[in-house]
């Protein structure tokens, strides 16, 4: 543990206090952070309650004791408990936006977020996009973010779990799209009625037995049924291959992401013409499927 003894008087203090001591304490990054020092910026920037990044004049604010105290409790908890720095701040980032969290819902990171950022393209270039479905929505993020990349669309945001919906519930009014958006309480595709979708986007639970059992204990307080899907991990995927294409217009599109278990679906579905996204800032396992090729 680094020296809390040392005379710490400014956040730049501060943030490098942290920094050593998430190194030294060796968590799991990688929920919204992949290095200390962001992690470090993270929980300082929420202890004293500032959304400046990095100004000379916020790293020199002077700290009076019982803030750095607090800040400091924050730190020993995160690696203590090893909870997920987004579940002590209630805030993870997503296409650039921040989204409320809490342990009803798993922290954003899906690298749908670049597909999202480019309109989907070149799959929905030139075709209009006026419903969009997210299934599994979670915290709501890929689909609110996907209502702003189409501003004309509407959205439904569908899960199976009522408090995960709660949470999705506090975005939508965070990002002020209540007209455009609605939370849907149903299992996958069996609440929707005769809904047609142009574009259906998933992050659903893809993980299998073998990755839940060595998964860092980060991972312990995120909800189970978001995570796990079977024995290798497709048995909600099966579901939405299934089905989507009962729900998609002519002209729609299909994503969904499996994460590890791209190996198993490709072993299970031999002729499917999966097409694979491929992504600048690290991620895998994401699927695209236009809607004539799910006939």
């Amino acid at each position: 543990m680094p020296d809390t003894t040392q005379s710490i008087q400014n956040v730049e203090q501060l943030l490098h206090w942290g920094e050593r001591y998430l190194l030294q304490a060796n968590i799991y990054l990688g929920h919204g952070t992949d290095n200390a020092w962001d992690e470090s910026v993270a929980l300082v920037l929420y202890g004293i309650g500032s959304k400046d990044h990095g100004s000379q004049e916020l790293l020199q604010k002077h700290l009076e004791d019982g803030t750095i105290k607090k800040i400091m409790d924050l730190f020993y908890t995160r690696v203590k408990k090893r909870i997920p720095a987004p579940y002590l701040t209630g805030q993870a980032w997503f296409c650039g936006e921040s989204y409320y969290v809490d342990e009803r819902v798993i922290i954003p990171r899906s690298p749908i977020a670049e597909l999202i950022e480019t309109g989907f393209s070149p799959w929905l270039d030139g075709i209009p996009v006026l419903r969009i479905l997210d299934l599994c929505c979670g915290s709501g993020c890929i689909g609110l973010a996907s209502a702003k990349a189409f501003p004309e669309a509407r959205v439904d945001l569908v899960d199976i779990c009522e408090d995960a919906l709660d949470v999705a519930a506090i975005n939508i009014k965070r990002h002020g799209l209540g007209a455009r958006v609605t939370c849907l309480h149903s299992d996958l595709f069996e609440s929707l009625g005769d809904a047609s979708y142009d574009l259906i986007v998933s992050n659903p639970p893809y993980v299998d037995a073998a990755d839940l059992a060595t998964m860092p204990r980060e991972f312990e307080h995120e909800p189970t049924l978001a995570l796990t899907a079977g024995t290798d991990g497709l048995d909600l995927v099966t579901r939405i291959l299934c089905r989507a294409k009962e729900y998609l217009s002519a002209s729609g599109l299909l994503v969904v992401e499996v994460g590890n278990s791209e190996e198993a679906l490709i072993r299970s579905y031999p002729d499917m013409p999966f097409t694979w996204a491929e992504f600048d800032r690290g991620g895998h396992g994401v699927f695209l499927l236009e809607a004539e090729q799910l006939a």
